[in-house]
């Protein structure tokens, strides 16, 4: 998910629940906000960065991450190399079925990691889990390394919109975690994203995931060719008004393929973006809906995380649209 104030500054991609911008130092009670759960601030972060995850030297490295990332603190690091250009995937060619590939494969590593989302586990460890899946199966973790980030999955949960970066907190029984996996396997990235309930998360909370997920499946329906992709933004915010939430502003979703991010830019909200949908374009789809009418994060000061999704992989065909990373 990109900064959709600044679509050309790359950030590393990801429902909202019961957004909180700003607020205290140290976390309201949940029956003050929108619910019962925990709401996550700066001064609950229990982050520790120590050695990246080791990825097996066989494994291909998509050019943004430096040469000596595994091996020199961060602020060592070497220039990364310049990526190669982007574009629409030629339908029918060996690019094709290589994103098809890779958006296939972050699918079946999501759909296991689901099985491990339960109370008491901590968000680093579920991201120790992804990075196996992900090497096991000869991909590299699209974020670790990208712009410095030092993870190889995101994790937010509850209030937390995106780029949360794993930790040492435990999941509580209430709360609510999205899980944004994006893999680079064989020149081609994949991305996906989905939001999980923990065994006692509330009605509000119930109410909101079914929401975000139903205005992507809303969206992903108005896509074919032909189609202008602000019809996107107009779906998704009509629905989250009809059902009484909002939409967040700031992030959007992306192109993607030989590169992590590039046009188009997926708006999520009402605009007026020119451009029409043309077979081969490959993007993602990832609102946040947000509780209430404040719709806004705040960036924390590791630089990623942003206070509080689900994420498909589209393709334009010939004559509709694919989801390359809709679960079996």
């Amino acid at each position: 998910m990109l900064s959709a104030s600044s679509r050309l500054r790359q950030n590393v991609p990801r429902l909202l629940k019961r957004f909180v911008s700003g607020g205290p130092s140290h976390p309201a009670p949940a029956s003050a906000v929108w619910g019962n759960y925990t709401p996550l601030d700066p001064a609950s972060a229990m982050a520790v960065y120590p050695e990246p995850l080791s990825v097996p030297d066989q494994i291909e490295r998509p050019a943004y991450v430096p040469d000596n990332f595994f091996t020199h603190p961060i602020w060592e690091h070497t220039e990364p190399k310049e990526e190669e250009e982007g574009g629409p995937i030629k339908l029918g060619t060996d690019d094709e079925h290589r994103v098809r590939r890779a958006a296939r494969t972050v699918a079946d590593i999501l759909a296991e990691m689901e099985k491990h989302v339960r109370p008491g586990i901590t968000t680093e460890e579920l991201d120790s889990i992804a990075h196996h899946l992900i090497t096991s199966r000869w991909a590299y973790p699209s974020p670790l390394g990208y712009a410095h980030f030092p993870k190889s999955i995101t994790t937010s949960v509850n209030n937390v919109i995106a780029h949360g970066i794993p930790d040492g907190r435990a999941l509580e029984p209430e709360d609510i975690i999205n899980l944004d996996l994006t893999i680079y396997l064989d020149g081609f990235h994949g991305d996906t994203s989905a939001t999980f309930l923990l065994p006692n998360t509330d009605k509000p909370g119930r109410e909101l995931v079914a929401a975000t997920e139903e205005a992507l499946d809303l969206a992903i329906r108005a896509c074919r060719p032909g189609e202008r992709f602000n019809v996107i933004g107009k779906t998704i915010e009509e629905f989250a008004k009809r059902h009484g939430f909002s939409v967040n502003e700031q992030f959007c979703g992306h192109g993607i393929g030989k590169r992590f991010h590039q046009h188009p830019y997926i708006i999520h909200y009402r605009n007026t973006e020119y451009g029409t949908m043309k077979p081969g374009d490959c993007f993602t789809i990832e609102p946040a809906l947000v509780q209430g009418s404040r719709s806004r994060g705040t960036l924390w000061d590791d630089g990623w995380t942003v206070s509080t999704e689900f994420e498909h992989q589209i393709l334009i065909t010939e004559d509709g649209a694919d989801v390359l990373t809709a679960r079996s």
